[in-house]
């Protein structure tokens, strides 16, 4: 049996993430409280369901810190318990919350939206941190609808390698795991014939390599991530995402990005390799 684990911040996408889950055979259950989740399961476990997705938030109160024992407790069934923790950046919840008028689930005659918002992010702090985290700030709902997916396509026991280019001016992935810094490397956006293209072109790719200190900064964050991830594998995390950032996210972290993925693409496939580029409008 399978059961998916949707929570997050309100406005984040947890809805789109469930209508997903119930499109491809889910039997979906919104808004159940933590404290009926072990018994929810064994009813639909004996009923003959293999396939469960459940939404759990803050709508559940206080309660909802208790999420990652009841987790614990399924795994110890032999059940494939995963947690999809949905998050987006403060503005861009605010921005939903105002397109929609729809009321924030904590919202009090003395907060503010943007007080409930912080008062909700306090409360699922302790969950942020159990399952794979998603920042949906600048997901179009169907790359989110694409991501679940490819998501529940992954082998159990597995720790997949999620590379990820940014640019610092648009803001720290909220997902991240790691995070590098790169813009102390040469600049190709100073090279005026460079500035258009990205760290995926020839060019460019030629300009960083003739860098020695590109090559140190690639090696050394590889050789980082290569020594650290048996320990992740054995902490059984289905993803590490690690985030590679410059000023624009356009050429330097897109070509580190790129050749961290194909160094990790040619080892023993313990551990499958997923690359993308935040701010490249071009889809990988």
């Amino acid at each position: 049996m399978q059961v998916v684990l949707i929570s997050g911040l309100s406005g984040s996408g947890k809805s789109v993430a469930l209508n997903v889950l119930e499109d491809n055979g889910y039997y979906c259950v919104d808004n159940l409280p933590v404290k009926l989740l072990a018994e929810t399961v064994q009813l639909l476990r004996s009923a003959g369901q293999q396939w469960v997705a459940v939404s759990i938030d803050a709508r559940g109160g206080q309660s909802v810190a208790t999420l990652p024992g009841y987790i614990d407790d399924l795994k110890a069934q032999q059940i494939d318990a995963r947690l999809l923790f949905l998050d987006s950046k403060n503005d861009t919840l605010m921005r939903r919350y105002a397109e929609s008028r729809r009321r924030h689930p904590l919202a009090a005659a003395d907060l503010t939206l943007e007080e409930s918002i912080a008062s909700e992010r306090a409360l699922m702090a302790p969950i942020a941190e159990v399952g794979h985290r998603i920042d949906t700030s600048d997901l179009h709902p169907n790359v989110l609808r694409s991501r679940i997916k490819d998501l529940l396509q992954e082998d159990r026991g597995t720790t997949s390698l999620l590379f990820e280019s940014f640019g610092y001016k648009h803001g720290v992935p909220l997902d991240a795991d790691f995070v590098f810094d790169v813009r102390c490397l040469p600049n190709p956006f100073y090279e005026l014939r460079l500035r258009p293209l990205s760290g995926r072109d020839a060019a460019v790719i030629g300009f960083l390599e003739a860098e020695p200190s590109v090559a140190r900064m690639l090696a050394d964050i590889g050789d980082f991530v290569e020594s650290w991830l048996p320990a992740f594998r054995n902490d059984t995390r289905a993803y590490l995402t690690v985030a590679i950032g410059c000023t624009g996210g356009q050429h330097r972290s897109v070509y580190i990005a790129e050749r961290l993925a194909a160094r990790f693409s040619a080892q023993d496939g313990r551990s499958p390799v997923i690359v993308r580029h935040r701010q490249l409008v071009t889809p990988r």
